[in-house]
Parts: C-alpha cells; structure tokens; sequence
C-alpha cells in the first residue's frame, strides 16, 4: 500500500522553514532503541519538523516510565509525539511511541496504515520487541519503509530489520562511535541488515531526506 504524498502548510513558529522545506513522500519509518536509546532518540525526534514522516518507536524501557517519555518528546519535537494506541492512524507529523505492555505492529486499511497492539509473549525477552515492529513494517509496507535500529545491547530488531532491507527499505544503524551501547547496531551490520551507520548527530538528516520527496524530485 502506498499512501499519497502529503504536506502540511503551516506548523509551530520555530518549524516554519523546515516544514516549508519539507514534503512527506508517505514512507513509513520504523526505530527500534533499547540502552542509551533514550537520550538519542530524544535527539533525533527532536528535529522532526510538524509536517515529518510518520513513524513508530519501541524503546526498551520499563512501562512505568513510558507515558513521562512520550510527554517529554512531544514538547520537545514539532511534531506530535503520543503512545500509540490500537486503531490510531499515521498521517504526517505523527509520532507513536510503542506502549510497555503489547507488542506494536503496522497494519493497512481502507483508511491508511494504522497500528496494531498486541498483548503476546515477550519476543527475544522483550515486550515491546523491535523485531516485531520491523517484521509488521516488512510485510505491509516493503519499500515504503526506512528501518532505523538504534544504541542498545543484544539482538533484538535484528532479524526485523534485515527483513526490512530484504523487502526493500532503506536501512540505518547508528554508528559505533555515537552508540553508548554499540550492541544492536553492530549485530544487524553485521548481518547485513544496515544499509549504513550514520553517527547521531545526522541520524534525523538522512531520515528526513530518505522520507522528503523535495529531496527526491531535485535529485
């Protein structure tokens, strides 16, 4: 499925010229973090401009915490920042943050993509798990996609996100000397599930440009 491009005219005072700059080409991105993910991903979503792609997020972290995350990303980014919830639609300058007790996937309807909550076993020890967001995003997006895997240790999103690149995606893995744990990363390089590590201080950059269809049509 493959939604329509979409732009927003307007967004807050101090995103006015990069949500000018900037034409959502309805890719969806997908970003599994666990350690240290926290602070990059607050980072990354920080730069995400009111009228950005549409994405979904599991960070592994404890459950008790994730509704004072969310609050946090969603005053710090132009877009709008919230936990995902079943049935919620993606449009451009949404933001869900996968919840702590249900596995988040990506569905496809007669109204868009929408997200799925799940309440199933843990996979790889961990609910949410990031490969089962990838996966979700593999089979109903394919191409449509960018697949970025962030700091933290083990494997999991691993799998997810060389079935990603596998159906055509754009993959990103942040790189070893930005990670502060430099575990997943490396595991889905290694696989040859990451297209390319990009150091965090340009992970938002190169998300923004995959999903821009400005950037594309100059190309």
């Amino acid at each position: 499925m493959k939604p329509a491009r979409m732009s927003i005219a307007s967004g807050p005072p101090d995103a006015g010229s990069k949500t000018a700059q900037f034409t959502w080409d309805g890719r969806i991105v997908a970003i599994g973090a666990s350690t240290g993910g926290v602070e990059a991903l607050t980072d990354v979503i920080s730069q995400f401009p009111a009228n950005g792609p549409a994405a979904l997020v599991v960070q592994h972290i404890p459950a008790a915490y994730i509704e004072r995350f969310v609050g946090r990303l969603n005053k710090i980014s132009a877009a709008r920042v919230e936990e995902a919830f079943h049935g919620a639609l993606l449009g451009p300058g949404t933001i869900y943050i996968a919840p702590g007790a249900f596995h988040l996937e990506l569905r496809a309807g007669a109204k868009g993509y929408y997200c799925r909550l799940i309440d199933q076993e843990p996979v790889n020890g961990f609910k949410p798990s990031i490969d089962v967001l990838f996966h979700s995003v593999a089979n109903v997006a394919g191409a449509h996609a960018v697949g970025v895997i962030m700091s933290g240790m083990g494997r999991d999103g691993v799998e997810g996100l060389k079935a990603m690149r596998e159906a055509g995606a754009s993959t990103l893995g942040q790189d070893a000397a930005s990670s502060a744990v430099y575990g997943m990363p490396k595991a889905a390089f290694d696989v040859g599930a990451v297209e390319r590590q990009v150091p965090l201080e340009r992970l938002a950059m190169e998300i923004l440009k995959l999903t821009n269809s400005q950037t594309t049509e100059a190309c």
